[in-house]
């Protein structure tokens, strides 16, 4: 996880500022006009929009970033994939009176059991034997915020364009970020910058900020906050078939086993009992690393 690999060369508060610096400098110039023609909406809407920003750009990644300077990767996957979408398909229920079936709570079982044995490298055994730390605190804080930015976009103003929500969204985030940004630049080690985190966080910005969150809002607008959340567990899958073609590593059939299971868990929690029909869209989804 980039949480993880760039720990060591650039300090948490700075790469969540830049991350999201380069994703608003990238979606403003197709959104700025459209704010300027929507800004009675987006001034009626401030609180909203503040607190969104505040959760689902602030606070979620500045966490992960900083449990990746306590915690490995595999207890920032393991906990940040199982307990996302479980707080989420909660608060759904909860804020949003969305409908939660057994078939959903069984689907989100066999996904969570399905990235445990991934983690667990085929033996349930030694997810126990993980040794957690303040890093993993802040990873279910991380999880929390997540799941509360899910609530949030689901209550999206329908008059809100959702390229000027994300320009806004960026924005307001980054600027909330900044103060802490500053006193962590006169307070901790210099980033050091090379190519290699360079490209780091151009990836984060684009890819991780611009193009997955317009792909998870556009989901959640359609499938809902806790039927979305569901779809995060295909992470550490993705991330498998990355590393096959990427580093070189082997896929198993714990990996193979993993998948099917996810995949199958999906199939249920998306499967319409009244009349009989599967529901599953084709929308990407991808979360923050």
């Amino acid at each position: 996880m980039v949480a993880r690999a760039a720990y060591k060369q650039i300090p948490p508060v700075s790469l969540a500022f830049y991350r999201w610096f380069t994703a608003s400098i990238i979606i403003l110039p197709f959104s700025f006009k459209k704010i300027l023609s929507e800004k009675k909406i987006l001034k009626k809407n401030a609180g909203y929009l503040f607190w969104t920003a505040l959760t689902g750009v602030s606070l979620f990644n500045t966490c992960i970033y900083v449990a990746g300077h306590y915690s490995p990767a595999i207890n920032l996957a393991l906990i940040g994939t199982t307990s996302s979408p479980i707080m989420a398909v909660i608060l759904a229920r909860i804020f949003l009176k969305e409908h939660i079936s057994w078939l959903r709570i069984s689907g989100l079982v066999i996904c969570i059991s399905g990235i445990l044995l991934l983690m667990g490298k085929g033996s349930f055994k030694q997810i126990f034997m993980l040794r957690f730390s303040i890093g993993d605190i802040w990873i279910l804080l991380s999880a929390f915020f997540f799941a509360i930015y899910n609530i949030l976009v689901r209550k999206k103003p329908s008059s809100i364009n959702p390229v000027v929500f994300m320009g806004v969204v960026f924005s307001l985030g980054t600027l909330i970020i900044f103060p802490f940004y500053l006193f962590e630049k006169f307070n901790s080690p210099a980033a050091d910058w090379n190519i290699n985190l360079l490209l780091i966080i151009i990836y984060l910005g684009l890819g991780n900020s611009v193009i997955s969150y317009f792909c998870w809002n556009a989901a959640i607008a359609k499938l809902g906050a806790a039927r979305t959340a569901l779809f995060g567990n295909l992470i550490p899958i993705f991330s498998s078939i990355e590393a096959l073609f990427f580093l070189g590593e082997k896929i198993t059939v714990i990996h193979i086993l993993s998948a099917a299971m996810v995949i199958t868990g999906l199939v249920i929690a998306n499967f319409k009992t009244g009349n009989s029909k599967i529901a599953i869209t084709r929308e990407n989804m991808t979360i923050t690393n």
